[in-house]
């Protein structure tokens, strides 16, 4: 019997969503309404393979794609372990590879401009020391009109739920400062306030505090900490219309935004406002909060 995809509600106990969605599988609200922006198109993912695009996760788009590149910053990371670029990046049984990169994500220079119909990136731009800059070369590389599906890790969800959220103008200065994957700079407050009871494959203090020393050649810190808000300001900033954002257990947040044309400006007013939609429907408390308090 095929199992029947539900949408559950968002303010679910978080321990029961974990168990029902072992059984069935669990969508994105918007999921219905949005998957065919992928749906036969040709794309690229940042980081990767990913849970979230699998026919099982939250956004299937794995069993859509008529094609799906991934780039990676190594040859071997934390998350997959060796990665060949000679035998293509496998993102379905039922399609052929795609072809798979190994560069930092904020330097695309070897794709040609407008080349993807859809960008995909889950759980991978908090690992950027500068968002901004790796956000440009994903919309340099996407059609116009060609759609953004970015997941970001929900703060409240995660092990850094003791660490404030980042302020936009924080992303900003880091852009302008050409900040480097080399930064170290929030490596004393991730140390003082990263909750390692909630991140058991870091060990203990000292070989986490290890790892994070070599961050550079491992990526495993997040630099940045994101609530809802900060993605909503983070897309509209990078000039992206936004058509959903979206929170869930157990730590996502899901922006879908269209690139517009050359010299358009988007209006990402009701995603802004004090009483957005997404703040009512977010399983998070902190997303109740109207404003920020940074």
């Amino acid at each position: 019997m095929q199992l029947q995809t539900v949408v559950y509600p968002p303010m679910a106990n978080p321990l029961l969503h974990k168990l029902i969605r072992k059984v069935v599988p669990y969508r994105l609200r918007c999921y219905s309404r949005e998957r065919a922006a992928f749906a036969g198109k040709i794309g690229i993912e940042l980081g990767g393979p990913s849970q979230t695009f699998d026919a099982r996760g939250i956004f299937p788009v794995y069993p859509l794609a008529a094609r799906l590149d991934n780039c990676n910053f190594d040859h071997h990371t934390l998350w997959e372990g060796k990665i060949t670029p000679q035998s293509g990046f496998h993102f379905d049984k039922g399609r052929a590879p795609g072809q798979q990169f190994v560069a930092e994500a904020s330097d695309l220079a070897f794709i040609a401009d407008s080349t993807y119909d859809f960008v995909l990136s889950s759980h991978m731009l908090e690992h950027s020391a500068n968002p901004l800059k790796a956000l440009r070369e994903w919309l340099r590389v996407l059609k116009p009109g060609g759609t953004l599906l970015l997941v970001l890790p929900h703060r409240d969800g995660t092990f850094d739920h003791q660490r404030p959220v980042t302020a936009l103008q924080h992303l900003v200065e880091d852009f302008e400062r050409e900040m480097g994957e080399d930064d170290l700079t929030h490596l004393p407050e991730i140390l003082e306030l990263h909750d390692l009871r909630r991140d058991p494959q870091a060990g203990g203090f000292e070989s986490f505090k290890a790892r994070g020393q070599r961050n550079l050649e491992n990526r495993g810190l997040h630099h940045h900490v994101f609530d809802t808000r900060l993605v909503v300001e983070l897309v509209d900033f990078a000039g992206l219309q936004l058509r959903a954002i979206e929170s869930t257990y157990p730590f996502h947040i899901a922006a879908i935004a269209t690139r517009l044309e050359t010299g358009a400006r988007p209006d990402n007013a009701e995603f802004l406002r004090p009483d957005a939609a997404y703040r009512s429907k977010s399983p998070f408390d902190s997303d109740h909060i109207a404003q920020h308090g940074h």
